[in-house]
Parts: C-alpha cells; structure tokens; sequence
C-alpha cells in the first residue's frame, strides 16, 4: 500500500509535523488495499471470482446514485454490477457486460472518518459484501466469510 506517514504524539505547545504531511489514501493505495483484502479470502471463494473485474473509482456514477435512489454519492460504498452466478445460465449471453465489483473509495474513506472501524476492515467488508451478491450469498454467508478472512 502507499505510504501514510503515521502521526506522532506533539509535545505540549508544539504543531505535529505528522499533520502537515499526512494524505488520504489515493486510488492506487486503495487498489493495493483491495488486493490485500481480496487475497485475505478464503482460497475457494477467491477462485470462484475469476471472471469477476475489480473497479475502484472516486465515486459512483449519477445514473447508479438515481437508480439505487441515493439522495448521495457518499450513501454508496461499493456496487456489484452484471449478472450474479444464480441468475447464470451455462453460458455468458451474448453482449453481456462482465461481472464488476466496484469500490468507491470517497463514499469509504467518508464512513471511515464517521466509524470507529480500521479502513482495511472497511474494505474488507465491502468487498465481501459486493461479492457475496455475485455468488446469492445471505448476509449471514457474508459475515461468515469476513471472519474466514480476518
């Protein structure tokens, strides 16, 4: 992952050189933060989303806000979008856009700033959430996949 310089305590009356220097994790940092995610699942799992791409962009679309009737972008942290493996048949219709997870990173760092949660915990939960609607997983499944996944 990227660097973020880790903030130190400041001594009594002086700035925190940390502050001045600290960023918010960019969209490379959060495709790195993915990876780990992902690679932290369970190895079956993870082959069964072979053919599933991984998109991390700032924010989502404002036809998908207006379709999952969002009053924000930031009330969406993560879509999955295409057809789940329940709904497929033996093969791939044809014209069929692939099956995409996506992450949005400014929606997440917002519910980051909001929570008393790790960011990689909240990736980690949105990515297995998102991908647990590829498989027609319930929610109890998700949970139990997050917890394989540390």
């Amino acid at each position: 992952m990227g660097s973020v310089p880790a903030i130190k305590a400041a001594s009594a009356g002086s700035p925190d050189p940390g502050w001045d220097s600290a960023k918010a994790p960019s969209l490379g940092d959060f495709e790195e933060l993915a990876q780990t995610a992902f690679d932290r699942l369970p190895d079956e799992f993870r082959a069964l989303c072979a053919d599933v791409i991984f998109n991390v962009t700032e924010f989502p679309e404002d036809d998908v806000c207006k379709e999952l009737g969002a009053e924000s972008p930031f009330d969406i942290l993560g879509l999955f979008s295409g057809v789940g493996l329940p709904q497929q048949g033996y093969s791939p219709q044809t014209g069929q856009m692939p099956n995409t997870i996506h992450l949005y990173r400014r929606p997440i760092l917002d519910y980051w700033a909001e929570n008393d949660e790790s960011l990689g915990a909240i990736v980690t939960h949105v990515l297995v959430h998102e991908i647990g609607h590829h498989f027609g997983f319930s929610d109890e499944d998700m949970e139990a996949i997050e917890q394989a996944a540390g």
